[in-house]
């Protein structure tokens, strides 16, 4: 494997050990209101907060809203890295019906039985009859059936069959992404700048329209309002980075963006307090149009350097590579699918322990670190579970 792939390898463990962090310490956020969110009214914000626990911590907000920037931008632009392999190896056929299996199925699975799982836990917070059968009723009568973390797979199945419909009809466009990624081993600063202005053009928009937080859901079906633009503007960057080449592109071990690991970690660090700043003036009275549109603006900042500043770590540093690591990006995908089930039901588990925030949400957090590990070692064992969630191991060692 080469050491961009080894980079590769890094970022995947660190984003879902970051994801699985996230949604551990939502409990505790300092911002949430007294009382838990009733399950039958809307507008269902238990969804988002399935846990509310007396104890708080403002520290973890700043933490959720550092993850929640870059975060999921940064898992859509690695799943891009694979697109041009696998459509190159497969056709557009075959590598559809791959992600069918791939994504599809797994997400299915997770959404319809693992959700209800989950939230069985939420409803007995605030249940007056908190028997099985009274939640089988309740959860019937919602209007929507929660997916939970699994809506990035349904986004993420679309943006590949896009990629695929694109490879058939314009088969020139890769090789233009491709292009637009040849300068960035040299000139990063100059990449990151094209990244900004198409992400603001996508995002702010919207953003504007929507609001930055507000979620729609049809079915089984989430996606952010303001973010869906912004998500395929990420994933496509990554797709042209792997058409490129990881070691010849913006993920090259020896190239500028590694070298200047430090400043891009300062200015990753300087954006998100740039839209905390502007956050928190937009918020005042919903603030003046200009204030937003640089609240908007300083996020699609805050975004990719972070994004950026991940990459020139794990590249500086990748001669040093805990195997630990390893282990995590490999059973990533299927962590990332069971790991909710065992957030709720830890959390639920802890709301009567006289415990401090932070301490309720370390133990939580290695708590479904080593459950969903050891969940997924159980799945891979099986051929049909290796065959959805484990596959992607071979993929990762030709990109390189």
């Amino acid at each position: 494997m080469s050491r961009s792939s080894v980079a590769l390898n890094r970022l995947r463990a660190c984003a879902i050990l970051s994801l699985l962090a996230f949604h551990s310490v939502m409990a505790y956020l300092g911002s949430l209101p007294a009382t838990p969110y009733p399950f039958d009214s809307p507008p269902y914000r238990w969804a988002v907060h399935p846990m509310i626990d007396p104890q708080r911590w403002f520290g973890f907000d700043i933490f959720c809203a550092s993850q929640d920037i870059y975060l999921m931008s940064l898992m859509f632009f690695l799943s891009g890295v694979f697109v041009w392999p696998s459509l190159a190896r497969k056709g557009e056929a075959a590598f559809v019906q791959g992600r069918v299996m791939r994504l599809c199925v797994p997400a299915a699975l997770a959404v319809l039985l693992l959700m209800p799982l989950a939230h069985y836990a939420t409803y007995r917070v605030t249940a007056v009859d908190p028997s099985l059968a009274a939640y089988w009723a309740h959860w019937r009568a919602l209007p929507f059936w929660p997916s939970g973390p699994p809506w990035f797979i349904w986004q993420l199945f679309a943006f590949n069959v896009a990629a695929a419909l694109l490879w058939a009809v314009a088969p020139r466009w890769c090789a233009w992404l491709a292009w637009l990624a040849s300068s960035a081993r040299t000139e990063p600063v100059r990449y990151f700048v094209g990244l900004v202005a198409a992400s603001a053009l996508a995002y702010v928009p919207l953003a504007l329209y929507f609001g930055p937080w507000s979620w729609t859901q049809f079915g089984i079906f989430a996606f952010q309002l303001s973010r869906p633009l912004h998500y395929a503007v990420f994933f496509f960057a990554g797709v042209g980075i792997g058409a490129y080449g990881l070691e010849r592109g913006l993920l090259a071990a020896d190239g500028e963006l590694a070298r200047r690991w430090g400043a891009w970690v300062a200015a990753a660090l300087g954006y998100f307090v740039l839209w905390m700043a502007m956050m928190g003036l937009s918020m005042h009275d919903g603030g003046p149009p200009g204030v937003l549109i640089a609240a908007h603006v300083a996020f699609v900042l805050s975004c990719a350097a972070s994004c950026f500043a991940l990459f020139a770590v794990c590249l500086r540093f990748v001669e040093r590579r805990p195997i630990l690591f390893d282990s995590v990006a490999e059973n990533s995908y299927g962590m990332y699918l069971v790991h909710y089930v065992f957030v709720v039901w830890l959390q639920y588990a802890l709301l009567d322990a006289a415990l401090p925030a932070i301490v309720k949400g370390l133990l939580v957090f290695g708590g479904v670190v080593a459950l969903s590990w050891a969940a997924t070692a159980l799945m891979h064992r099986a051929p049909i579970g290796y065959r959805l969630i484990g596959a992607e191991r071979r993929v990762l060692r030709r990109v390189g």
